[in-house]
């Protein structure tokens, strides 16, 4: 530990209340979005709690909310299945040399 007495933290830079509240309102949307979003999925799904599943569903529909959150990983919140009227994805085949 380093040696700063019994002082504690040192103060950072002074951030105003609207400085605050700018980076405050785009998560608080953010989270809304990301809630109805699931809580209609958990309907959907005739629950009346959200669990993992359904914001893994909620966001891979979305458009801009699955290229905003393409790299992350919810746990518990299994794979995406491809639509119904999709055809597979070509599969690769090896070939074998003489």
């Amino acid at each position: 530990m380093s040696g700063r007495g019994k002082g504690g933290k040192v103060k950072g830079k002074a951030k105003s209340r609207s400085s605050r509240a700018g980076l405050q309102f785009p998560w608080v949307y953010l989270a809304a979005e990301v809630l109805e979003l699931a809580g209609n999925a958990a309907r959907d799904n005739k629950k009346t709690r959200i669990i993992p599943r359904h914001l893994q569903l909620a966001i891979r529909n979305d458009e801009e909310l699955n290229k905003l959150l393409s790299g992350v990983t919810i746990a518990q919140g299994g794979v995406f299945a491809q639509h119904p009227g999709c055809p597979p994805s070509p599969k690769k085949t090896e070939k074998k040399s003489a």
